[in-house]
């Protein structure tokens, strides 16, 4: 291989990159965009749950009851329906999301020690929230029963005069790697592993193509490069832009977002190489199957949303259905999200993600040598 050759492939490049109007957007300025929208807008952290709250009983308990339910940030009180007979209209018309309903006797019933049930109605149309409203109302209510039943106790004890122990339960609850519950911290791993496919595979893609369509490709074939080189020249750039967007990602994800940087960067940047190894033959595979730049761009589009869909970037991948998983297995995306957590989270090394890195190292290589056989045929 002749380092005059590639080199000349290579400058020639990066030339093209530079004057592409519509390309350089694309490579670096796209990612810091996108990365501080996305990880803002892709949040699983729920606050303000609009609840409607129905008090039927309307005595001391319930009110009580009622205002401590909202008195954090995890609900927000709305007005109660017109007929809090018929709590589910306000889920029905959109107002609210949960319909909390105390009922008649409330206070009654507490005082004499019998059981109370309180309705929560939730709407179910986003599973997320509806799951979290439910658990976290039956939580309080849970909670604030076990501190009137320790009340009763205490009265049950100054009534006969001497010390009766109500049992206790204590729990310890320890949080590691994201003591603060952010989702931020969990998502823009995932987002930075999304971006970069969706960079480097497009990028390739229509890079080539559009050299295809201008003919340029031809003019380049008639050289006395090798194909070794012309693909090497080709490829190399968009390697080294995703290495820089990573460099980008790291820095925006730090300053913006808090997310810590608790392993070694060479963990991190070997991961990042490997991947764009799949990353960048993915999109040299797809410029030659597509005749044009908007085909190279529908069929990057329509490989890369089932990429990203079965990585684990949103949602795990054991809640897959059993048949869905194996493709996941076969997914670079879902090993390289994976080393990014662990890395940057996790302060996880090589021999803790000896899997990812294998899966990677399997690939990537294979990936790219697929893609150099098909381009090299379409040379010929």
């Amino acid at each position: 291989m002749s380092r005059a050759g590639l080199g000349a492939v290579l400058r020639k490049e990066l030339r093209q990159i530079g004057r592409d109007r519509r390309l350089l957007p694309l490579l670096f300025v796209a990612p810091i965009v996108q990365l501080m929208v996305f990880g803002h807008a892709v949040r699983f952290d729920i606050e303000e749950i609009d609840t409607a709250v129905c008090d039927l009983d309307g005595s001391a308990a319930s009110r009580d009851l009622a205002r401590r339910l909202v008195a954090d940030r995890t609900f927000r009180p709305l007005e109660p329906p017109a007929d809090c007979a018929r709590p589910e209209r306000a889920l029905l018309d959109g107002r609210a999301d949960v319909a909390v309903l105390l009922p008649r006797g409330l206070g009654r019933d507490l005082a004499a020690g019998r059981p109370v049930e309180v309705q929560v109605l939730a709407d179910g149309t986003n599973p997320t929230i509806g799951r979290f409203a439910t658990t976290a109302a039956e939580l309080y209510v849970g909670a604030r029963a076990a501190e009137f039943q320790a009340e009763r106790f205490a009265t049950l004890r100054a009534a006969q005069g001497f010390e009766q122990p109500a049992p206790v339960w204590a729990v310890e609850s320890r949080l590691f790697y994201n003591p603060r519950m952010q989702s931020a911290i969990f998502m823009v791993p995932g987002v930075a592993a999304m971006l970069l496919l969706l960079i480097t595979t497009v990028g390739t893609a229509m890079g080539i193509a559009r050299e295809r369509e201008l003919g340029t490709l031809e003019q380049v074939m008639v050289t006395p490069l090798r194909p070794s080189e012309l693909i090497l020249g080709k490829v190399a750039p968009f390697v080294l832009v995703g290495l820089f967007d990573v460099v980008v990602a790291l820095v925006v994800s730090a300053w913006m977002f808090d997310v810590p940087i608790r392993g070694s960067l060479v963990v991190v940047f070997a991961g990042t190489l490997l991947y764009l190894l799949s990353t960048v033959g993915l999109g040299l595979f797809i410029s030659t199957v597509s005749a044009s730049q908007q085909q190279a761009f529908l069929v990057g589009f329509f490989v890369m949303m089932p990429a990203i869909l079965l990585s684990g970037f949103m949602t795990p991948v054991e809640n897959m259905p059993d048949w869905l998983q194996p493709l996941a297995w076969i997914n670079p995306v879902r090993y390289y999200v994976e080393v990014l957590r662990g890395a940057l989270l996790k302060a996880a090394g090589f021999a803790d993600l000896r899997l990812q890195f294998g899966a990677l190292g399997a690939f990537g290589p294979v990936i790219l040598a697929a893609a150099i056989v098909r381009f090299r045929k379409r040379l010929a």
